[in-house]
């Protein structure tokens, strides 16, 4: 049932990517950590993001902006390095806090904890008009990188700060979504070798099922999703996201799951 969920929430993600605030990373990654810990949900979901992305790839590629790759790509890269070794190490580190509700004991990881405040600043930023609205000119576009990659390293949401960065860089559609697929691919490359160190001894060879799986129903809907949905209003969607977030976010600080 696990790998069923997995793979249609993959499928839509990957299909609705294309054109929302959100990426599939997005999420991806909370529902893997409703079935794994979180280090090896941002892992796994890190894998089947690279591999869609790498079909994406074929199909938008050629509309990449290469000064805008340059400028926006290469400090995501090195802050993507930055990010992926904290989460290492917040992964090693020992409860942040435990309690007692009913007959049952919760605990809190440092990590779990991280996760949940980040998956509520993005959330915010689907749900928030002002957030929702929030672009950045041109000229910081080298900032943008640096928080994208960043934050993509650390837990795989890179995708709505990088958005809010690209959008006023004088894009063109085409060239808007396929200079975000370079960067993404670029990002993820840089985090799953920072990840590689842990993926024998986090569990990632048990699952290759599972992520073959995911990666598959994604690419079919990043195909479908470049055939059909090239003129869809997604507003909806993102503010469903935004709230099922949340709620992944308060069961994470709370102990509830990973």
């Amino acid at each position: 049932m696990d790998i069923f969920i997995i793979a249609l929430v993959a499928f839509a993600a990957s299909m609705l990517t294309f054109f929302s605030g959100f990426g599939l990373g997005t999420l991806l990654a909370p529902v893997f950590m409703l079935f794994f810990p979180v280090e090896l949900a941002i892992a796994l979901t890190g894998v089947v993001h690279f591999f869609n992305n790498l079909f994406k790839l074929t199909l938008v590629a050629r509309f990449a902006n290469k000064d805008v790759l340059l400028r926006f790509g290469v400090p995501a890269v090195f802050a993507a390095f930055a990010g992926s070794w904290l989460l290492l190490q917040l992964s090693d580190l020992k409860p942040l806090y435990s309690y007692q509700f009913g007959q049952k004991s919760f605990e809190v990881l440092p990590l779990n904890f991280v996760m949940a405040l980040l998956l509520i600043f993005f959330s915010l930023m689907d749900l928030l008009p002002f957030l929702k609205k929030l672009q950045f000119g041109r000229e910081k576009l080298p900032i943008g990188g640096l928080l994208s990659g960043f934050f993509g390293g650390l837990s795989g949401n890179q995708g709505a700060l990088r958005s809010a960065f690209l959008i006023k860089a004088g894009l063109s559609k085409e060239a808007f979504i396929g200079t975000g697929v370079v960067i993404a691919a670029f990002i993820d490359v840089t985090r799953l070798s920072v990840y590689a160190t842990k993926f024998s001894q986090s569990g990632l060879n048990e699952n290759l099922q599972l992520v073959i799986i995911a990666t598959i129903a994604a690419m079919a809907g990043a195909f479908i999703g470049n055939k059909l949905l090239k003129k869809v209003t997604l507003a909806f969607v993102q503010t469903f996201v935004a709230i099922m977030l949340m709620g992944i976010a308060l069961a994470l600080g709370l102990g509830f799951i990973g």
